[in-house]
């Protein structure tokens, strides 16, 4: 008698965002999140310490009322566009796949998430983080939490990560499509590719060689098995794939790569992009394009911090106009790229069927 065949689900994983725009969900967001030791490598107790006593003080109110200028009648624009791109996904995909959204930090949740998967009767897992770059405080730890999770029943499911898609077509061709008659439109003639920032010592802590991160300006000007699994090197990797589909010349001239929201005193992966927008103002530069290719869904780093921060910066530096260009969001390419991405993963699978290994003893069912 045949075996039948195991229910497929599909989980799609992103950050997070607070439930409100008030001080007290915040608190909890961010108490959540940057209590994360792959976000905060530092000692356990310093970082208790530089949460409890320095960030959790004073950062909620201020990050409340950021919150505030961009939250959506529906409610946090990650969460609307996450929950959007879901119910595409799910409608593209037909029933092949039953589709949920978890979120790494706050709500829906990664266990609420695959709770529902299962009492639907899924035991064959696909999970898309969607991080383009690979981060350790991102995509790491979201695939961390998720198997995390799958080990705490008696039975482990059968489990397959999709793999950061930095330069995947279908990626850069969605992200070129939504943004080639914004840039128009904008009469840009510059585009900045703002990226997410991460500390230097997480570059460092994956480089495998221990010695080619950092070593040369130009260390990320091509993938190579030093950098593959480098944040930095996959962004300028997203740049230029996508100033080719865009048509522009050479980096410098028509381009340049930044990082933005950089936390605290250590060094954070440069050039930044609070320093690099007067520059361009300075150089000449008057219509700006920002597109921030880290990014799948417009949140508070997109439509705050570049959309409203950085364009009073840079038309104070004497720009004319800064033109945020809008995210993947649920945008019908970006949701052909999603099935592509899923498919093609599938069909080449990573089995993790014995997921005890990859966590703690503790977290295992007994």
């Amino acid at each position: 008698m045949a075996t039948p065949a195991a229910k497929r689900g599909l989980l799609l994983v992103n950050l997070g965002t607070p439930d409100a725009p008030e001080t007290g969900p915040v608190r909890r967001y961010l108490r959540e999140f940057l209590s994360d030791p792959r976000v905060v490598d530092i000692h356990p107790v310093g970082r208790w310490l530089l949460l409890n006593l320095i960030i959790l003080p004073v950062r909620p109110a201020k990050s409340a009322e950021a919150y505030r200028k961009i939250w959506m009648k529906e409610g946090s624009p990650l969460l609307v566009y996450s929950q959007a791109l879901t119910a595409a996904v799910a409608e593209r995909l037909g029933g092949e796949y039953e589709v949920e959204l978890g979120m790494r930090y706050g709500n829906p949740s990664i266990p609420d998430a695959i709770a529902r998967l299962r009492s639907r009767g899924v035991s064959d897992f696909t999970v898309l983080p969607l991080y383009p770059q690979e981060a350790t405080s991102s995509s790491s730890s979201s695939l961390a939490r998720t198997y995390e999770v799958m080990t705490e029943g008696w039975d482990v499911p059968n489990v397959r990560a999709v793999p950061a898609f930095y330069d995947h077509p279908g990626f850069l061709d969605a992200f070129a499509t939504v943004a080639r008659p914004v840039i128009a439109e904008a009469r840009a003639d510059h585009v900045l590719f703002s990226f997410h920032g991460v500390p230097e010592r997480h570059v460092k802590k994956s480089d495998p060689t221990g010695r080619h991160c950092f070593s040369s300006a130009g260390c990320c000007d091509a993938m190579t098995d030093a950098n593959r699994h480098c944040y930095r090197a996959q962004c300028f990797a997203t740049a230029r794939g996508l100033a080719q589909r865009l048509g522009l010349r050479a980096q410098g001239e028509d381009w340049t790569v930044s990082f933005q929201s950089r936390l605290g005193r250590t060094p954070w992966v440069k050039p930044y992009t609070d320093v690099v927008l007067p520059e361009l103002a300075q150089r000449g530069v008057k219509r700006l394009a920002v597109m921030c290719p880290a990014f799948v869904a417009d949140c508070l780093e997109t439509l705050e911090e570049v959309g409203l921060r950085a364009r009073e910066q840079f038309v104070e530096a004497g720009g004319e106009s800064l033109t945020l260009v809008p995210s993947l969001n649920a945008h019908p390419s970006w949701v052909d790229a999603v099935v592509r991405l899923v498919r093609e993963s599938d069909a080449a699978p990573t089995s993790v069927a014995a997921l005890s290994a990859a966590v703690p003893e503790a977290t295992r069912a007994r």
